[in-house]
């Protein structure tokens, strides 16, 4: 004999808990199809010019032409001044970057992008900042915070949370 089998609506709570289920596991899918996406992008940049993702972005923003120090890029980056100066560091080895002080004031160092960092930036491929930053700045506003909203509640649901990743460049992470 042949059971019929439930009928799952929207209504029946087997039929809603069938459908949170499913769109968890897409939504959990399209998570790691933005990070694959964000390592290779970062692969492909460290492949083509020999430096991080993140390297790449402080080089671009430098070459911009403003007189910037460690603090107004970190600024500019959205991350920690240690975790910037860390990466100048490597950079001023490199003699990708080069460091000036002021001569009104000593304490102050400006940076700026020698020519053999304009080359590993003309080789980058883009964009600069990543993958991602573009991808999310191409949302419209609704948009944005609705994805903030819900970022927010995964993020208020973990077990474990590192605060300072907030800090660092996704190449870092």
């Amino acid at each position: 004999m042949r059971h019929a089998r439930p009928f799952m609506s929207k209504s029946h709570p087997v039929g809603r808990s069938r459908q949170k289920a499913d769109l968890s596991l897409a939504v959990l899918k399209s998570f790691r199809i933005i990070y694959g996406s964000v390592r290779q992008h970062f692969k492909e940049v460290r492949r083509s010019c020999g430096v991080s993702g993140s390297q790449v972005w402080i080089l671009h923003e430098l070459a911009r032409g403003e007189a910037l120090g460690v603090s107004e890029l970190a600024a500019k980056l959205s991350i920690h001044q240690s975790t910037c100066s860390l990466h100048i560091e490597k950079l001023v080895r490199a003699a990708l970057v080069k460091k000036t002080r002021l001569s009104e004031d000593h304490r102050r160092v400006t940076l700026s992008v020698t020519p053999l960092g304009r080359r590993i930036i003309a080789r980058a491929p883009g964009p600069a900042e990543g993958v991602l930053p573009e991808a999310i700045a191409e949302l419209s506003p609704a948009a944005l915070r609705g994805l903030h909203k819900g970022l927010q509640q995964i993020i208020a649901a973990l077990d474990i949370m590192d605060e300072a990743a907030a800090e660092r460049p996704l190449a870092d992470l």
